[in-house]
């Protein structure tokens, strides 16, 4: 783990895209986070996308945005992107696997051009970001079988990262705990010293944090 640790630290001096993959509940948006933090783009946004959330027909508009009255109900003024709102900083895109193949090929545009073209929009705007892609699946295999674009597969793997699942890091259960336990007693004006050993047994990131809330409540 220390060299999965080692070796994010020394790529998020770097400004090239990041693959992370491991199992759901591993922790792989903490690490996103952590090379973005580590890494000269610091002092602008992290923007978190997951991909699931986001249905196929409303990609361009929550990506790339749209200008006022591109459709019926657009806002008066346009909207950004997830895109544009990353500018200078770090895009993260979660569960990438989950993307439909036109949504793959809409994004690669972006990644190649780095620019955005909003819906509705007349001239595209140029984006300056680094990008950090997760997923839980072998995106190779997907790529084999037809269902992940191979040009995106190949701009996307240019630092592989695997994150292990909590139950092989023993030495950041502790160091998550203490993370957790210090955001929900800031939230909710608590104060928890100690937690239950079952919680030290947790199987991943995202029930820990659940598992800490409860602590809290």
């Amino acid at each position: 783990m220390n060299r999965i640790k080692d070796l994010a630290t020394k790529v998020a001096t770097s400004d090239s895209t990041v693959l992370l993959t491991g199992e759901s509940g591993t922790g792989k948006e903490l690490f996103a986070r952590g090379i973005h933090n580590n890494s000269a783009r610091n002092k602008h946004p992290f923007v978190a996308v997951n991909c699931v959330a986001i249905p196929d027909e409303l990609f361009e508009s929550e990506m790339f945005g749209y200008e006022a009255g591109a459709f019926s109900g657009a806002r008066r003024d346009g909207k950004p992107g997830k895109v544009e709102l990353a500018q200078n900083g770090t895009l993260f895109l979660d569960e990438i696997s989950e993307l439909s193949y036109a949504s793959q090929g809409k994004l690669l545009r972006v990644l190649q051009e780095r620019e955005v073209d909003r819906l509705g929009g007349v001239r595209s705007k140029t984006v300056n970001i680094r990008v950090v892609a997760a997923t839980n699946k072998n995106l190779k295999q997907l790529v084999t079988e037809g269902k992940f674009r191979e040009d995106l597969y190949y701009r996307l793997y240019v630092f592989d990262l695997h994150v292990p699942p909590l139950r092989e890091r023993e030495r950041d259960v502790l160091i998550l705990i203490e993370h957790y336990i210090h955001e929900f007693n800031q939230s909710l004006g608590k104060q928890v010293i100690e937690v239950a050993d079952d919680l030290k047994k947790v199987g991943n990131v995202l029930q820990m944090a659940r598992e800490c809330s409860g602590v809290e409540v």
